[in-house]
């Protein structure tokens, strides 16, 4: 953590992170957690929060919380990597038990597969905007532009493994955006 940052209470970033798992359907936590932790608290800037969603993307399990950890590591270390974690996933686990109890009741109440079909239609509109946010602040230039691109193309259209994908195109993203003359470089 920087020393120009103001310190983070645990029972905000619990509660922050506890409400976006309990009220979170479907997809769409990484921009849900963008709006919180960058936009409306400032408390990691943008492009800090962007290296910590390529970082959980390629590491293994659910993105949303891989970046609740990098968040809450960034924010307070290991304690704030395993409160933020605990608190996004206390509310769904809370929730799915509940889910688990009514579901006979549920599958037969009128309408409730249009409101699922509504909630995915949701989801997927916050992952489109945090799309659009995330590759105005990464399109820093035609190298980037066309690294986002050609993953877009491999992963999305040809399906590739997203494994594979890294493999090929990191490398030369690193490359291309490495500090001219840096004395490591």
């Amino acid at each position: 953590m920087s020393d120009d940052r103001a310190i983070v209470p645990l029972s905000s970033i619990y509660r922050v992170f506890f409400e976006i798992g309990l009220l979170s359907f479907g997809g769409g936590l990484v921009s849900w957690i963008h709006r919180e932790v960058v936009t409306n608290r400032g408390w990691i800037p943008d492009e800090e929060f962007l290296s910590g969603v390529a970082l959980s993307q390629i590491l293994p399990g659910v993105n949303s919380t891989n970046v609740s950890i990098f968040v809450g590591q960034r924010l307070r270390g290991a304690i704030g990597a395993t409160v933020a974690v605990a608190a996004m996933l206390t509310g769904p686990f809370l929730t799915v038990i509940l889910a688990a109890i009514v579901y006979k009741w549920l599958i037969g109440v009128p309408g409730f597969p249009s409101l699922v079909e509504g909630v995915a239609a949701v989801a997927i509109g916050m992952l489109l905007r945090f799309g659009v946010e995330a590759s105005r602040v990464a399109a820093r230039g035609p190298v980037a532009i066309l690294v986002m691109v050609a993953t877009f193309v491999l992963v999305a259209l040809l399906h590739w493994p997203m494994l594979l994908v890294v493999a090929v195109i990191a490398p030369f993203s690193i490359a291309a955006c490495w500090p001219k003359g840096a004395p490591d470089a």
